[in-house]
């Protein structure tokens, strides 16, 4: 009798496991057509499994085509059900032309922020930008998704309606996320994108140039510092200290300033009110534009938004939630004059036309709801509790390294103490099961970059944050004790 292994098929309902198992063996000629399968009884029998849950899976891949019933004999692989099993290419020829020397552009050779796959095995991970699974309500999304999947919703979102977003959605954000950030917009000065992240791919695209200088935040994202690389003539890399990012005379002759007032990108300070308003004093006279990422707005307490703030029309507005929702969902939003939202939403319409409609009208009934705002407590509540934890835990087991104080958000920025390099530190502790992000990523220079590393909360729950900085405590006295020793 056919063997099905259930176990390899993830975490999943039996049901599914079995019907993935089937089509496997099918795909890969386990099962060749005209094949017969066990009955029901006797594959419910072998495999553990209630005879009902055998019959409803044999009858959906009747449905798709796969399986076949012949009354009174049994059910049997269809014809033609079997695919070519998946092999690799041939290698290239010697006379293959050389991609390399043809690409205008290698991305691939910048500096990014890197991100083991299975952090989640980690038992302590630190890492940052991931959600914890346990606090995401599951069941209000899986209702508002099983809603913009209703007859009523799926005969509008099924269309192609070109470049233009959910007006659900839009509203939504008009008369619910944008004013908690003090932002007050009409509907085509909005326009949905997969992600903070492509809100400035957009911005890079229709303002940055040749003959156009760009200031990045140094630290800063890295990011938004590799996107402003490949499109402007020039990029200049502004310090920061513990009130954000510095005015001074770095910022002459910028066409474009990107930073992230809310809560700097990675060490979470917030731009003091007086620099606010130095910032935008100083684009309203010399006609450059504030491209302010407010990556962490909802779960933060930095104040308004920067773009609120503003009355020359001289700031983009780029949101994200990602920090709330969860990474996967690849849903942001950009904010800035009509003119300006026209020609976005003209680029991404040569891009991939809009964002996915069906994700748009799940959130939209999400917010609709009352289900973000719910969300948005609990994760302030679980955040503050973890960021007392790691702060407590930092200044016990790590009074070494130097914490800022006042900064908030959902991750903590540390420098570490002479003679402990922080890629060393990262790598100990990892093996160790201690997840922990090096910071030299964040500055444009890693050779002259101090040592620091960022530790993320909002992925490990609060009861082992403590055992967590323990170890890599103990790996920072191995690295001291190491340093310290004298040379034989």
């Amino acid at each position: 009798m056919v063997r099905f292994d259930l176990e390899s098929q993830g975490d999943v309902p039996r049901q599914a496991a079995l019907r993935r198992a089937i089509v496997a063996a099918i795909e890969t000629a386990r099962l060749a057509p005209g094949q017969a399968l066990p009955s029901s009884r006797e594959l419910a029998q072998s495999h553990g499994l209630a005879r009902n849950t055998v019959v409803a899976v044999y009858e959906d891949l009747i449905a798709r085509g796969l399986l076949h019933s012949v009354p009174r004999r049994g059910v049997f692989v269809a014809a033609g059900a079997a695919s070519a099993p998946a092999r690799d290419a041939p290698p290239p020829s010697p006379a293959t032309p050389g991609w390399t020397e043809r690409l205008q552009r290698r991305p691939s050779l910048q500096r990014n922020i890197v991100k083991p796959r299975d952090w989640q095995r980690y038992p302590y991970p630190f890492i940052y930008g991931q959600v914890d699974p346990g606090l995401f309500p599951l069941a209000a999304w899986r209702a508002c998704s099983r809603d913009a999947l209703g007859r009523n919703a799926v005969n509008w979102w099924v269309a192609d309606h070109i470049a233009e977003d959910d007006p659900l959605l839009i509203e939504q954000l008009r008369r619910h996320v944008l004013p908690r950030r003090g932002i007050l917009a009409r509907e085509d000065e909005i326009l949905t994108t997969l992600g903070s992240q492509e809100g400035f791919y957009l911005v890079a695209q229709l303002l940055f140039g040749p003959g156009t200088t760009v200031g990045v935040e140094d630290p800063g994202y890295p990011d938004a510092r590799n996107i402003a690389v490949l499109h402007a003539g020039a990029v200049r890399h502004l310090p920061v200290d513990a009130e954000g990012l510095v005015p001074g005379p770095s910022l002459d002759g910028l066409d474009a300033l990107i930073l992230s007032p809310g809560h700097h990108c990675p060490t979470m300070a917030p731009l003091s009110p007086a620099r606010r308003r130095t910032l935008l004093e100083w684009a309203r006279q010399s006609g450059a534009v504030l491209i302010e990422d407010d990556y962490e707005g909802d779960l933060g307490d930095g104040g308004p938004a920067l773009c609120a703030q503003d009355r020359a029309g001289c700031v983009l507005h780029l949101g994200s939630f990602s920090k709330v929702l969860a990474p996967g969902v690849r849903l942001g939003f950009l904010v800035g004059p009509a003119p300006f939202i026209a020609e976005a939403r003209a680029l991404r319409r040569l891009m991939h036309r809009n964002t996915p409609l069906v994700v748009q009208r799940t959130a939209a009934l999400f917010l609709a709801e009352g289900h973000y705002d719910g969300l948005i407590a609990k994760l302030r509540e679980a955040e503050h509790e973890r960021r007392m934890a790691l702060r407590n835990a930092v200044r016990q087991h790590l009074p070494a390294f130097g914490m800022a104080e006042h900064a908030e958000g959902s991750a903590l920025w540390l420098r570490c103490p002479p003679g402990i390099g922080a890629d060393a530190l990262c790598a100990a502790a990892a093996g160790g099961g201690v997840l922990v992000e090096p910071g030299g990523v964040f500055f444009a220079d890693p050779a002259t970059a101090p040592d620091c590393i960022r530790l993320g909360i909002s992925a490990i729950p609060a009861e082992r944050i403590e055992p967590g900085i323990m170890r890599l405590a103990a790996c920072a006295r191995i690295l001291a004790d190491r340093h310290e020793a004298p040379a034989p």
